[in-house]
């Protein structure tokens, strides 16, 4: 026993980190989870980042700790879910996912198998590319993913947070429809899974 607190038995918890390189929109996509969560879903949410050397490329992180009951120790310790856009970042963080835990990575990002956890390789940046001509919008189609394949958040949710935080900019209906195609392609990976 190291001494740290963790939820008390019996309360679900769930670690998510979300990695990639910085100007890929890591930091937001953590926190419009974070946020989604907490305010749409009413769970207790705890979210922070990390941030590498560079302004852009070098290596980012958010990690969002959700749960039904009080968070005692808010680090993400082991992870129930890795996503990654990065090969760096899968290599780096996918040990750490639990053996029954979810890795979702960018096609892109993997080559070869890490750790024991079930790895689903998704064309985040591909799509982003192919059907908006803007890569800055794979986090969106991600956290969408997100919603209806690993079911971490409602999709209503989701929506109002993307709503919120761009109502005031010329990108809401960008960032809305990217946030569909995800809800789709998350669906679309569920149903091949069965």
């Amino acid at each position: 026993m190291t001494g740290k607190k963790r939820a008390k038995p019996g309360i679900n918890r769930l670690s998510i980190r979300i990695s990639g390189a910085g100007g890929q929109g890591i930091i937001s996509t953590g926190m419009l989870l974070g946020e989604a969560i907490a305010m749409g879903d009413g769970k207790n949410v705890s979210q922070s980042q990390s941030y590498g050397p560079e302004a852009r490329g070098g290596a980012t992180r958010a990690d969002v700790i959700v749960s039904d009951g009080e968070i005692y120790f808010p680090e993400c310790t082991s992870l129930d879910i890795l996503v990654a856009f990065t090969a760096e970042a899968y290599e780096k963080y996918a040990s750490q996912v639990k053996p029954e835990g979810l890795v979702i990575a960018d096609d892109r990002a993997v080559d070869v198998l890490v750790g024991t956890a079930r790895t689903v390789r998704v064309p985040f940046l591909a799509h982003a590319e192919e059907n908006f001509s803007r890569s800055i919008v794979a986090n969106i189609i991600a956290l969408g993913f997100l919603a209806t394949y690993a079911n971490t958040v409602t999709r209503d949710s989701l929506r109002d947070v993307i709503a919120e935080q761009f109502s005031a900019s010329s990108h809401l209906d960008l960032n809305l429809k990217a946030l569909e195609e995800g809800f789709l392609l998350g669906k679309q990976y569920a149903e091949d899974r069965q």
